[in-house]
């Protein structure tokens, strides 16, 4: 399957039988990052609730342990 990352544009292929092929099918809401984004936000955001000032809203108990 070929996804696009919804921040740099670049095309990526995923495997059919993996879970975020599946969710990327079945949830078109669902948004695909590729590795270097994804590192790059969470390396941001990790610097942004070191400095105290940012505060970070977590939804759900799954959601976190997700993250």
């Amino acid at each position: 399957m070929r996804v696009q990352c919804v921040i740099c544009d670049t095309i990526e292929e995923l495997v059919d039988d993996t879970l975020e092929a599946k969710r990327l099918r079945n949830r078109p809401i669902h948004t695909h990052l590729c590795k270097a984004c994804h590192d790059r936000i969470t390396e941001r955001t990790k610097e942004r609730l070191a400095t105290g000032s940012f505060r970070f809203y977590r939804s759900s108990r799954r959601i976190e342990d997700d993250f």
